[in-house]
This record gives C-alpha cells, structure tokens and sequence, in this order.
C-alpha cells in the first residue's frame, strides 16, 4: 500500500431525513428524543435489531417449508415484516431483487 494514500474508513457517517409521511411509526419513535445523539442511538439500535431479526428469519425459512397461506403462524407474519423492511430501505433478500 503506499503511504499518499488514506486509510479506509471503518465507519459510515449518514444524513437522514424523515418525514412523518415515510413512516409514521419510526418518526414517532425517534420524536421521543429530543437530543440528536439520543435518536441516533435509538435509530442504530433499531436497524440492529432488524437486522438480526431479518437474518434470523432468514434462516429459519431455509430450514422449514413456509406453512400455508390459510394457517399464518407467528413465523410467517415476522418474514412478512422482514421483507417490509427489507423493502423500506432497499435490501436484496434472498436473491430477490426488491
């Protein structure tokens, strides 16, 4: 590597807007906190947790066939809200383009 050129950065700074329009139940939670620091916490701490959802029931559709749609179960309502939020921000699932 030569030394002119910078390191890569290991971090990944964003501006975010939202509007209540977009997603109300976010922008809801977000507006909880009146300190920028604050909601940009709660926001990190959300899109962990999606994601581990997501990977979560990711995983388990490959190793159970989906039940039929006449008898949704628990798991097929959270792959529901997997692809949701998959969608939301744009997110190949699955070899899926969205």
């Amino acid at each position: 590597m030569n030394g002119n050129q910078p390191k890569a950065e290991h971090s990944v700074r964003l501006l975010f807007e939202l509007s209540r329009d977009d997603n109300p139940r976010l922008f809801d939670d977000l507006m909880r906190f009146n300190k920028g620091p604050k909601r940009v916490n709660r926001l990190r701490f959300l899109a962990h947790e999606g994601l581990v959802a997501q990977q979560w029931v990711l995983g388990m559709g490959a190793l159970a066939p989906a039940p039929a749609p006449e008898r949704a179960t628990t798991s097929s309502g959270a792959l529901a809200v997997a692809r949701q939020i998959s969608q939301a921000f744009e997110v190949q699932v699955g070899g899926e383009e969205h």
